[in-house]
């Protein structure tokens, strides 16, 4: 079993208040949530982490939601912070979802965004295989690698999202993610969390627009939660937090405050 690891972070606020940690979800790093830590610096000491294989954090051949869940408690004990919140979007839920549900005598609440306890169907397997396909030695630009990846993801924002991993380097260009380790253990990222228990407060915050959060999706949430509230933010789809950041700043502040 891989061992935990110590998070490459940023941190937004004063050390001496109540901590919240900010967890990203795949492909993205520890920028995604900073409109929420600007926010919330005022009340509370921000952490914003890199995922392993994620943007500066250490690279590992394994990854799964108990060990990733790890990952934030050795981060935790990085900072000396004993007690926190926890905010996760999507991937970043999930790993909330199992640190809470781990290490429940540390974690204060939690707001899942867009993101239930459950396995998904592997619909990122394409943007893997978009990414891993561009040969990077024949790149000289982003436009150029946003041209190769216009064929596999038509979508500009998206693409945008996905080139910020793009590092350039004295000999060319190169991926922050680890590429070979998200495609090894995808599986296990698109699987459910664990059936453990967390019986603090916690927020499902839904894009009104998206298909990731159901009512069906009920009972394996009654099942791991039962101190629930859940909000819609309408005509939104997967990245609420970045269509419309004041309603999702304010629900999340909101919850975190009450």
């Amino acid at each position: 079993m891989a061992e935990p690891l110590v998070l490459e972070h940023q941190t937004l606020g004063q050390s001496e208040r109540p901590a919240v940690i900010l967890i990203h979800g795949l492909f993205g790093d520890k920028d995604n949530l900073k409109s929420l830590a600007r926010d919330l610096q005022e009340d509370f000491y921000c952490v914003m982490p890199d995922a392993r294989n994620h943007g500066d954090s250490p690279h590992s051949e394994q990854m799964n939601y108990d060990l990733m869940a790890k990952d934030i408690i050795a981060t935790c004990d990085h900072l000396g912070l004993k007690e926190f919140h926890l905010v996760g979007h999507s991937m970043g839920g999930k790993i909330a979802m199992q640190t809470a549900m781990d290490f429940s005598d540390r974690v204060l609440s939690a707001v899942f965004a867009d993101i239930a306890p459950v396995a998904y169907d592997k619909s990122h397997d394409s943007i893997l295989s978009a990414l891993c396909n561009i040969d990077l030695s024949r790149i000289n630009s982003r436009k150029e690698a946003d041209e190769a990846l216009q064929a596999t993801i038509e979508t500009a924002g998206i693409r945008q999202f996905l080139l910020k991993n793009l590092r350039k380097e004295d000999d060319g260009y190169e991926w922050r993610l680890n590429l070979k380790g998200l495609q090894d253990n995808y599986s296990a990222l698109a699987s459910a969390v664990s059936e453990g228990h967390y019986s603090g407060p916690v927020l499902f915050i839904k894009g009104g627009d998206s298909d990731y959060l159901q009512e069906c999706h009920r009972e394996a949430i009654k099942q791991r939660f039962n101190d629930v509230d859940v909000k819609i933010i309408e005509n939104t789809g997967h990245w609420l937090h970045a269509e419309k950041p004041r309603v999702f700043n304010r629900l999340v502040s909101q919850f975190l405050n009450g």
